[in-house]
């Protein structure tokens, strides 16, 4: 695929993701606290996060190794990728507290949605682009790299928190305190958020920016929705609590 068309799939992709953060704001995905009927059959929420993410981490790998470039700022790429796609697909089910199903048809969307991502990506660090080793030491790829490891750093300190709040058995949902949760109400998604916007910089590129439009599409609706089901479930609320965007929104 010529660098031409290569653009032009990319741009066509983040305009599917600008018309799905429209539609999210609309229709909740059913998984988590928003599961509900109508979706089809439901697997395991474990075994259906593992085939959901898996496609990232596996994809990506095999992408490097049979691409042609592969200098040290292509294993750095690498790394960063697989350091949170690896604890997302293959550690992160296990450490959920009584997950509740989740639908076939989620998981087989996810499942596309990170094998056309990774794709996206992997083609382009790998076997189009060509960052010299000198790359790292860009101002761009360290700004990004610090911002990643910050975004990163906030999204597995919300987890934490928040698999600490079910004792084992238990299956309701409490209000989330502690750290991030006291400024905003989803900080795991302003932590991912954060990773992607950080590799679109570390990466300068087109493919890296369609991720962070991805993210933000999928998750700042989803932060709202959140927040909302929080507000009208628990009349203690904090009330200076954010969304998404600590003090702002």
């Amino acid at each position: 695929m010529s660098p031409e068309l290569f653009d032009q799939v990319v741009l066509g992709w983040m305009g599917l993701a600008a018309a799905t953060f429209i539609l999210l704001f609309f229709i909740s995905a059913p998984y988590g606290r928003h599961t509900r009927k109508g979706w089809g059959p439901q697997i395991p929420a474990r075994l259906g996060w593992i085939l959901m993410e898996a496609p990232s981490p596996l994809l990506m790998g095999a992408l490097f190794l049979l691409g042609s470039h592969k200098s040290a700022a292509s294993i750095a790429f690498l790394v960063l990728w697989e350091a949170h796609y690896l604890h997302r697909a293959f550690l992160y089910p296990f450490t959920l507290s009584n997950p509740r199903p989740v639908p076939v048809s989620i998981t087989f969307f996810g499942a596309c949605f990170n094998f056309v991502n990774a794709s996206i990506n992997g083609y382009f660090l790998f076997f189009l682009a060509d960052h010299p080793a000198s790359w790292l030491a860009d101002p761009r790829f360290v700004a990004g790299t610090a911002l990643f490891a910050a975004g990163f750093v906030v999204n597995r300190w919300a987890d934490l928190l928040l698999r600490g709040l079910r004792a084992p058995g238990e299956t309701g949902y409490k209000i989330p305190r502690g750290g991030p949760w006291e400024l905003v109400s989803s900080p795991n998604y302003l932590g991912e958020i954060l990773q992607w916007c950080a590799w679109a910089l570390l990466t300068w590129s087109l493919a890296g920016a369609s991720f962070a439009v991805w993210t933000i599409a999928n998750l700042a609706p989803r932060a709202v929705t959140n927040h909302r089901w929080y507000r009208e479930r628990f009349p203690d609320y904090p009330p200076a609590r954010r969304a998404l965007i600590p003090f702002l929104w």
